[in-house]
């Protein structure tokens, strides 16, 4: 009872909100301060920075129009193709040069030169292979995506405790057992840092290709707005972006969360 009473008194003295929240509220509104003078300012061209109520309202007109959802679901689909493909190509080339120090020596090198690469260079590349529709903005997205989880999924294997791998081989599981029941469980961390930071990677690699040349997606959109100097439009479909890929990175997050619960 006594236990009770002090987890009671505990719970009831704890604040309603911690001081971290407390500072990411207080961020968040001194931003929208900061953008609401600057609107009605006059310092910069006319509509570069719109108000607050004009972008709010830009917001709903977007979100009541069936067109935009579409070309969400055209983006969206882009970008999860590139995330599969990319992803599984990286984990595969990771685990294979993580488990084979010749072949790390070899080749390694080039993943880290070419992945601060800037991939919008190799567009045209992709254009030529695969045409102007979905196919190069998957392309592009999938080299995107390729690079972060290639490196992180290498970095992962040499970091697996070498007794896990000796009970393995002396159980003799083949390749693929090793793979689903050792390699894979103990590197599921750096596994889901690489996907996260490569998710983001596919979604910067198609939203430029989409920019570049395309008459449909979120990319196609926003420089649409941007070309007819459609300001409000144009931020309200990027907070909409910056919504989505958070949603979707605190996604994959989160699955990895559910994993290692699982997990033990």
């Amino acid at each position: 009872m006594a236990e009770t009473g002090r987890l009671r008194q505990a719970a009831a003295a704890a604040p309603l909100l911690s001081p971290v929240t407390l500072l990411r509220i207080a961020i968040v509104l001194g931003v929208a301060a900061l953008w609401e003078f600057l609107a009605h300012s006059g310092w910069l061209y006319r509509d570069v920075v719109p108000s607050l109520m004009r972008i709010g309202a830009a917001l709903i007109d977007l979100l009541s129009h069936g067109s935009y959802y579409f070309n969400l679901g055209v983006t969206a689909g882009e970008i999860g193709a590139a995330l599969l493909i990319g992803g599984l190509s990286g984990l595969a080339v990771g685990l294979l040069l993580g488990a084979n120090r010749f072949l790390s020596k070899a080749f390694e090198a080039y993943l880290y030169y070419l992945g601060p690469t800037p991939k919008i260079i190799f567009f045209p590349i992709m254009i030529m292979w695969f045409g102007v529709g979905s196919g190069s903005k998957i392309a592009l997205g999938t080299l995107s995506c390729f690079f972060p989880v290639a490196l992180s999924a290498a970095a992962g294997m040499r970091q697996i405790d070498k007794v896990l791998i000796r009970v393995g081989r002396s159980f003799r599981a083949s390749t693929m057992q090793m793979v689903w029941k050792i390699y894979l469980p103990a590197m599921r961390h750096p596994i889901i840092n690489g996907v996260r930071l490569g998710l983001g990677m596919a979604l910067i690699g198609t939203l430029l290709a989409e920019t570049k040349l395309s008459n449909k997606g979120i990319g196609f959109l926003i420089i649409q707005a941007y070309s007819t100097f459609d300001m409000p439009h144009m931020y309200a479909q990027l907070i909409m972006l910056f919504v989505l890929a958070i949603a979707a990175n605190a996604a994959v997050g989160r699955l990895g969360g559910l994993a290692t619960i699982k997990r033990k």
